[in-house]
């Protein structure tokens, strides 16, 4: 954990200022967008955020339906200091603003065959699940904490704020990620510590929270389960919509701006040089920085129209390998599961031939496995009275599989409702009241994100680190990246740190006023 910066004469006299303040335009209001805009604001930046669409929040957008509140996307924290931070950086006590509850458990994992294994940051605990399913399995599942926390505590506490702009940044961590065997897989590195096939899956799946193949990307991941073991898992009460918002008022108390409907067509740029933003009425808006949290393939793609782009043209990210794509289901019901917990992973009959099926071959396939959250077993006014809120996520191809989502969207919500109904929420289909589909198309359309993928580039060794897009744009000056698709990647942890690396390589807002 890191305090937050003193600030230095340059930043307070930028901060200070009676004329005109140094423009910083970010263009999306995701948690990255967001994070990053208090940061340029504590920095002495006048800060515009523009989001396309209604509301903030951005894939954490709020869904609202008679009633039922639905968070679109992320619903757990993980670091609760990233926020912390944000919320000091402008002097403030994050928890004066939000209530966040600690999991327990932070899922119950449902297998197949109907056995349940619940996760949480008891280390007693955990040992005693793991003899449950295999008393041989103890020792060795210890021995992959250890592992985890010492990947933790390079790749997160050591990298995970880290630019990598220069080849010779990678070039210095090669020696630990080789120690760390980084180039084996996750699923690889945790059968290496345990032999039951259920615990392998019950400790490899966290890559699926950000987008990556646990039989693909790197072993790096496997930090996640220290990283949940360290500081817990967290939901807020309200939702995560109620972070969303506490941010933009944070951003608002700043004196900055944040504007819903204003779509950004293009970033303009003279001599190299990121100038500002035009809008899709055709609106300019001059700035000396632009920092985009829209999807980096989108961003390099359709909003540097006159460009030429030498290293992330597009061919290299039309070759890229991107994250799956999501099926999420929101429905409201009208009488309450209390047996069902506040985070629930539903697994189907298959693990490596169904994530095959979604990151190789591109296929819809007939089985799942679900994320079910259910908020309103925390927080009951996610819904109406007596009511439950919920939402149910399967991983799938993007769009580059041959899926017709305009004909298939309703008859795999059934088959989903079909299986919950079988098992976990009995008669489902006869207590609906509030009911919304979306898919990769949705994605896509709505989002912006390049293929309709949920996480942008798949987190894959050679797509990490240096090899991702840049935090600081290799193709513009005065441009710069966050969100799921730069460093250090995606989820709510992740995303919020690409923030915390532009400290490092945006310029002081005083080189524009002097």
């Amino acid at each position: 954990m890191t305090s937050v910066p003193p600030r230095s004469p340059e930043h307070l006299a930028g901060t200070l200022a009676t004329g005109p303040k140094s423009h910083a335009v970010v263009i999306g209001s995701g948690f990255g967008g967001l994070a990053a805009a208090i940061r340029l604001g504590y920095r002495g930046y006048r800060v515009t955020v523009l989001e396309k669409l209604d509301k903030p929040g951005g894939r954490a957008y709020v869904h609202e339906i008679d009633g039922y509140k639905f968070d679109a996307g992320p619903t757990i924290i993980t670091a609760p200091f990233l926020l912390e931070e944000l919320w000091e950086m402008c002097g403030r006590r994050f928890a004066d603003d939000i209530d966040l509850v600690a999991m327990d458990p932070f899922y119950r994992i449902r297998f197949d065959s109907g056995e349940t294994f619940d996760t949480n940051g008891d280390a007693d605990a955990m040992r005693a699940q793991v003899a449950r399913f295999s008393p041989g399995d103890v020792a060795g599942y210890d021995r992959f904490i250890e592992a985890s926390k010492k990947i933790f505590q390079v790749g997160f506490q050591e990298l995970g704020h880290v630019p990598f702009t220069q080849w010779q940044d990678m070039a210095r961590i090669v020696p630990k990620m080789v120690a760390l065997q980084s180039y084996r897989s996750v699923y690889a590195m945790v059968s290496s510590y345990v032999k039951d096939e259920r615990l392998r899956v019950a400790l490899s799946f966290h890559p699926l929270l950000i987008g990556g193949n646990p039989f693909s990307v790197t072993s790096i991941y496997t930090l996640i389960s220290y990283l949940e073991r360290h500081w817990g898992v967290h939901s807020a009460m309200g939702g995560t919509g109620a972070i969303v918002q506490g941010l933009v008022s944070l951003i608002e108390g700043q004196g900055n701006t944040v504007r819903m409907n204003a779509e950004v067509a293009e970033i303009t740029v003279d001599d190299g040089k990121a100038t500002g933003v035009r809008l899709a009425d055709g609106e300019h808006i001059p700035a000396h920085v632009v920092v985009s949290n829209a999807d980096v393939a989108w961003t390099y793609r359709n909003l540097l129209p006159g460009i030429e782009r030498k290293h992330w043209t597009d061919e290299k990210l039309d070759k890229a390998r991107y994250s799956n794509g999501l099926f999420v289901w929101y429905f409201g019901t009208k009488r309450q599961y209390p047996d069902v917990k506040h985070h629930t992973i539903l697994l189907g009959p298959r693990y490596k031939g169904l994530l095959k099926d979604i990151f190789d071959r591109k296929h819809l396939a007939d089985d799942f496995s679900l994320y079910l959250h259910r908020p309103t077993a925390t927080d009951p006014s996610l819904a109406p009275a007596g009511c439950d809120t919920f939402y149910v996520l399967a991983p799938v191809p993007h769009l580059d599989g041959d899926v017709d989502w305009a004909v298939k969207a309703e008859q795999y919500r059934s088959a989903i409702s079909a299986y919950l109904a079988d098992t976990v929420l009995p008669d489902l289909e006869n207590q609906i009241t509030a009911s919304l589909v979306t898919t990769p198309k949705d994605f896509e359309q709505r989002l912006l994100s390049f293929k309709g993928a949920g996480f942008s580039l798949e987190p894959v060794l050679l797509q990490s680190a240096w090899f991702r897009p840049h935090n600081k744009s290799e193709e513009v000056e005065y441009l710069y990246m966050v969100g799921a698709g730069t460093h250090p990647g995606a989820g709510v942890p992740g995303v919020i740190s690409t923030a915390r690396v532009l400290d490092t390589v945006v310029p002081d807002a005083s080189v524009f006023t002097t």
